[in-house]
């Protein structure tokens, strides 16, 4: 008789309870995190790594994106557009001398950042306002009490299982896992086709002074740049699938983050990273990329003769996985245009960014912005469950504008004030007034109305 096997874990379960619970600790999650307890709210904080951050730190994303009106050729003094809790980020990273001054990408402007300022940043935030963090903790399921109310989740650590029990939820792990968890519904990509990952490293020993004297302050390298790497990799001398590198002084001295390579699958696919086989292969994939594009780096560009790779990602940059189905979707056409909205609680003036193929695509709105609607965090199913970050309801094209990190703190501080309403005024997610969350953004320097 065959024996039966089962599947043990003997370990006692801790059960914790919370007012407001944030899934993920990056921007978004942490503008959620701390705005909720600075309403004297018990804020329970789950991360799945020893840091905040998320994709900016883990993923190496190196850039506050997001942050300034675009003109043509990036002419005129930077015009920053994007306030509140953000501006606190800014002042404790200034204070760690962690990120830069405006650095040109095409035409707009970025702040570089330093990653272990990012995550001291992080620690002293948190701390700051008294949010309850748990790192190293890996949900692997919902509580739900009937078909959908969520009421907290099942986390892994170390220690074993924990159980928070939360009066409001917020997914903020960036793929809308908890959504995934209970069933509720989520789109992915176009057609279920996702913008491909990618492996960012860093480079020292750069004479970055003679690298911008040769190819400019525009972290978009020169066509004659694209043009190398094109040759280079026709020649067979190197596999470089992507021509378009954007390289990026950091707050380091004598150092370039490099935004350059394409992670594709060995059958030309384009990876998804909600795929587990996909992940994988994407992280070993990227790492030989970033291997190769060094060596042409030093190979062929001026201040970089003598540059060492110093590091990639703690894992593959991920662009695009899953968005919830919200009470609004943030459409293509709202980017496009421009769209300005009385229930807004966020505003963007970044290019829709498309990294498909050897060149990425940049649209851009010209001496405008959009403004992304409460209805896009709001679920159009599902109870006491808030989303944040690069999760939300958008159409792929808007998603490609609406999912950088300036944005993802706005996101995360409105979120924040929704949850703390939710939970103090005993109001039912889908019943919030964008009008009320916005007032109180407003009153912490959001300036969504100026």
């Amino acid at each position: 008789m065959a024996s039966q096997s089962q599947l043990l874990d003997k370990r006692p379960a801790e059960t914790l309870t919370t007012d407001v619970l944030v899934v993920g600790g990056g921007a978004a999650g942490l503008a959620a995190a701390c705005t909720a307890a600075r309403q004297g709210l018990k804020v329970t904080l789950l991360e799945r790594y020893g840091f905040c951050g998320g994709a900016a730190v883990a993923g190496l994303s190196g850039t506050v994106c997001g942050l300034y009106l675009a003109r043509p050729g990036a002419a005129g003094k930077p015009e920053k557009i994007v306030f509140g809790f953000v501006d606190e980020f800014i002042a404790a990273m200034n204070a760690r001398s962690g990120l830069t001054g405006p650095v040109r990408y095409g035409d707009t402007y970025t702040l570089v950042h330093e990653p272990l300022a990012w995550r001291e940043t992080g620690d002293e935030l948190v701390q700051r306002h008294g949010v309850q963090v748990i790192y190293h903790a890996t949900v692997i399921g919902v509580h739900m009490d009937g078909g959908e109310r969520v009421e907290g989740v099942r986390a892994y650590t170390k220690q074993g299982a924990i159980d928070i029990r939360a009066r409001i939820t917020i997914d903020a792990s960036g793929d809308a896992d908890l959504f995934a968890m209970a069933d509720l519904p989520t789109n992915v990509g176009m057609d279920g086709k996702v913008q491909n990952p990618t492996m960012i490293f860093r480079m020292d020993n750069v004479d970055v002074s003679r690298f911008l004297t040769t190819y400019g302050s525009d972290a978009i390298m020169p066509d004659a740049v694209a043009k190398a790497i094109i040759e280079a990799n026709a020649a067979g001398a190197y596999k470089l699938p992507r021509a378009k590198a954007f390289l990026f002084p950091t707050p380091r001295e004598n150092e370039l983050l490099c935004n350059c390579t394409r992670v594709i699958g060995r059958d030309g696919r384009e990876l998804n990273p909600l795929v587990a086989s996909d992940l994988t292969e994407a992280e070993i994939e990227g790492r030989r990329q970033a291997r190769q594009y060094w060596k042409f780096f030093r190979a062929n560009l001026t201040g970089c003769e003598n540059a060492t790779l110093n590091d990639t990602g703690v894992q593959v940059g991920v662009r695009q996985t899953r968005q919830i189905v919200g009470m609004e979707t943030l459409q293509n056409q709202d980017v496009e245009t421009g769209r300005k909205r009385t229930d807004a609680i966020a505003r963007s003036a970044w290019p829709i960014e498309l990294h498909s193929g050897v060149k990425p695509r940049l649209s851009w709105l010209y001496e405008d912005y959009y403004d992304i609607p409460l209805g896009c965090f709001v679920p159009l199913r599902g109870e006491a469950l808030l989303a944040t970050g690069r999760c939300l309801s958008a159409q792929h094209e808007a998603m490609a504008s609406a999912r950088v990190t300036a944005q993802c703190f706005s996101y995360g501080h409105a979120i924040g004030h929704a949850a703390a309403l939710s939970v103090t005024e005993n109001i039912a997610v889908r019943n919030l007034h964008a009008s009320d969350v916005r007032t109180l953004l407003n009153k912490d320097g959001a300036c969504l109305d100026t």
